[in-house]
Order: structure tokens, then sequence, then C-alpha cells
């Protein structure tokens, strides 16, 4: 069983910047990837952000160039830097893994960017 646990999140202005954090516990493995999703009210959760074990990462289209997601293999950790907010950024964004067959997701953090 895998537990996720996302931190960093909270409110910023329009242009801010935010570091989320998400520390994986409980696998005997490293876990091969990673990703971040988030929803917003109202709609569907979408991916944002993924990165396996070797470094491959992929973006959303509406995040690329702003956010940069990073991983620390030693420490089951994944980072989302945040940079250039915008309001439509707001969103609760989860963690999520997929580890021998299973998917598993955090309790989800909340990003609010509003003047």
């Amino acid at each position: 069983q895998v537990q996720l646990v996302e931190s960093g999140g909270g409110l910023v202005q329009p242009g801010g910047s935010l570091r989320l954090s998400c520390a994986a516990s409980g696998s005997r493995f490293s876990i091969a990837a990673m990703d971040w999703y988030r929803q917003a009210p109202g709609k569907q959760r979408e991916l944002v952000a993924g990165i396996t074990r070797g470094g491959n990462r992929n973006y959303a289209d509406a995040v690329k160039g702003r956010f940069t997601i990073s991983r620390d293999n030693a420490k089951n950790t994944v980072y989302l830097q945040m940079n250039s907010l915008k309001p439509e950024d707001t969103a609760v964004y989860f963690c999520h893994a997929f580890y021998l067959g299973n998917h598993y997701w955090g309790q989800g953090t909340q990003v609010t960017v509003s003047s």
C-alpha cells in the first residue's frame, strides 16, 4: 500500500509562484511514474505533468513553460514548481502514482490564484 502526502498549496496572486511536494511511502521499490493532476470546480480532473523514474517528463499544453516537474528517487518525492500562475490554475492538485499495477492518489492540496 502506497501513501501519498501533498504539501505546498495556498493562496497566491497572479504571476506568483508555488512549489508543491508529494512524498510517497510504503513502496518497497522505486515508483515508476508519478504525476500531478488538478481538478477545478465543475470540471474533470486533468493531467498537469508527469515524470518517470528515468526523468522523462510530459506537460499539459496549458502549463508548458510555466510549470516544472521533478523528482527525488531516493526520497520517493515528486515536486511541481509553478511559476507565472494564472487565475485559471486555481484547482485542487492531486499527486498520483502508478505502482505494481495499481493507482494511488493523494488527498489533494488547494491552489488558489487570486488578487
